[in-house]
This record gives C-alpha cells, sequence and structure tokens, in this order.
C-alpha cells in the first residue's frame, strides 16, 4: 500500500505517519519546501503549482494541509490566509487527482467541526453548516466544496470533521498542560462551553479507518461523549493531580488572543457527535475524557 500525506509535519500527520510505516505502509510526502529526500514530493499551492505525475499509483491521499488556525492573533490578512491554505490547495489537489489516469481509491480531505457553527444542542452529519456562516464555518464549506473534482472523477471522498485533537506534542492541550501543571489550572470564562474532542490514538485510528472501509462525504471525527470546559478542566487536574480553582475569566483571553479569535476556538459550543463513525464499526480506545486525558498523558 502507498499512502501520499499533505501536511505530513503537522501534529496530526506526524502521528499518522508513524502509525503507517510501523505497519511497513509506504508513505509520501506533499512538501513546500524543496524535497529532501525520495519519499517528498514538492508542491507550492499559493502559486498553484502540482506536477500531476507524481500522483499517480497511490492507494490513498490524506489532505491535511493549511495554515494553523490558532497560532496567531486573527488580522483580516491572517484570516484570507488561512481559508486560502485551505481552499486553494484542496483544489490544486483535487484537480490534479481528476487528471491523471491512476487514480487512489480514496482522498480523506480536511475538515473541521467549525462547519457547525456555535450549537448546544447535539448535531451529527446529518445537520447543515452554521446559519448565518461564521468565519470557521465558511472556511469549512468551501474547503468541502474545492475537493469537488476529485469527487466527480469517481475518487471517494471522505471530509473528516475534526474536532479538539488531544496529544501532549501539540495543539490545545498541550498549551492547556502549562498552567495547570503549574497549578494555575480553572475553567474559561463560564466554563458551559462543548468542548467536542478525540485523542490522538483515535484521530489516526479513525482515518485508517476511513482508508480501508467505504465511507464517503462528511465524518466527524470525536469521539462519543463531547464535555463542558468545566467537565474537561476537572478530569485534567485529577490526572496531573493539580488544582483548578483558577478560572480564567473571558476578558482576559479576549486580551490575550483577540476577541474573534478567543470567541472562535474556546467559547463556540460544538456538541458534535460521531454518527457515520461509529455507523461504520469504528471502535474507540477512548471514550470517556478522563481516560483520553490520561492516556495521552503517559505515553
Amino acid at each position: 500500500m502507498r499512502v501520499l500525506i499533505t501536511g505530513s509535519s503537522g501534529l496530526i500527520g506526524r502521528a499518522l505517519t508513524q502509525s503507517f510505516e510501523s505497519d511497513g505502509i509506504e508513505v509520501f510526502s506533499l512538501v513546500r519546501r524543496a524535497p529532501r529526500q525520495d519519499s517528498e514530493l514538492h508542491w507550492d499551492p499559493a502559486a498553484g503549482e502540482l506536477n500531476p505525475g507524481d500522483l499517480e499509483g497511490f492507494d490513498a491521499i490524506v489532505h491535511l494541509a493549511g495554515a494553523g488556525i490558532g497560532d496567531r492573533r486573527w488580522s483580516e490578512e491572517r484570516k484570507q490566509t488561512i481559508l486560502n491554505s485551505r481552499v486553494d490547495g484542496t483544489r490544486l489537489l483535487a484537480d490534479a487527482l481528476a487528471s491523471v489516469e491512476n487514480r487512489p481509491e480514496v482522498l480523506v480531505s480536511g475538515s473541521a467541526i467549525g462547519f457547525y457553527g456555535d450549537r448546544d444542542e447535539p448535531v451529527t452529519e446529518a445537520d447543515g453548516p452554521a446559519d448565518p456562516l461564521d468565519f470557521l464555518s465558511e472556511i469549512c464549506v468551501a474547503w468541502e466544496e474545492a475537493a469537488a473534482p476529485a469527487e466527480a472523477a469517481g475518487i471517494r471522498t471522505v471530509f473528516i470533521r475534526t474536532g479538539i485533537v488531544l496529544s501532549a506534542e501539540g495543539g490545545a492541550l498541550r498549551k492547556l498542560l502549562i498552567p495547570f501543571r503549574a497549578g494555575f489550572g480553572g475553567k474559561l470564562g463560564s466554563g458551559d462551553t462543548w468542548w467536542s474532542w478525540i485523542s490522538i490514538d483515535d484521530q489516526v485510528g479513525a482515518i485508517r479507518h476511513l482508508i480501508d472501509n467505504p465511507v464517503s462525504g462528511p465524518v466527524n471525527l470525536t469521539a462519543p461523549a463531547p464535555v463542558q470546559n468545566t467537565e474537561l478542566t476537572k478530569a485534567l487536574g485529577r490526572v496531573l493531580r493539580r488544582p483548578t480553582f483558577f478560572p480564567v475569566p473571558r476578558f482576559v483571553l479576549d486580551v490575550v488572543l483577540g476577541k474573534e479569535l478567543a470567541a472562535a476556538l474556546l467559547f463556540t459550543s460544538a456538541r458534535v457527535l460521531p454518527a457515520k463513525l461509529e455507523d461504520s464499526g469504528f471502535e474507540f480506545q477512548h471514550s470517556d475524557i478522563e481516560s483520553a486525558l490520561r492516556s495521552v498523558l503517559s505515553s
């Protein structure tokens, strides 16, 4: 089996690559810099550069590339970069895949639970996007639509609407660990925001499951038990054996991150259920938040 990954240097890409290679699967990466080894192929989404011939002969493509959502404060320029990096890259890849003769059987293309917007009620893949669209839901809608050429060419296409990926190696959890380990952890704002999460092991396992099983369209990559921020805070405190007495007022996070970014990342409720993933027979290693945290922080 031969797999090509974009975004292989990111949190999910690194873990997925390691998982494939541990099973003897041949993994290649699309990279924007000059290739440094035979398993790296060059592309430049911003410049529209991708040699379709480089895509010949792969069994699966996993497309994870995109500028970081929470890496820095949102300016209008940064927001445009976030949008373009996803839409332009996906369209370039999909167009190229549609033009090759020996196409992959499946394209697993990144998306996010931001598709659903701010909702306290449970949602599944049967639910539509936020109404009206906010910035993150606008990105997700355009991101998924950009893969249309691959779908039209008959490639089974899966959109992984990913939640908060729990890993000590990066992402939201790694940032939370700093104050919590110092004994200054606490809920964010009122603590009633719903967070939909998934362990890094289940994220990787789910992607591999979707490659191997006949599933297409949007699939929520979240654990079956989303939690409110207060519950996650308490669970993290128990796992680390640290107090959680220090709530962080929302206005502090608004100042640090900017109001729009803080609202999108920390205070937008997402109560997302993995209906299609479970219906397809996927079995989670970590279905509750405390066991997930214990696992990722002990590894």
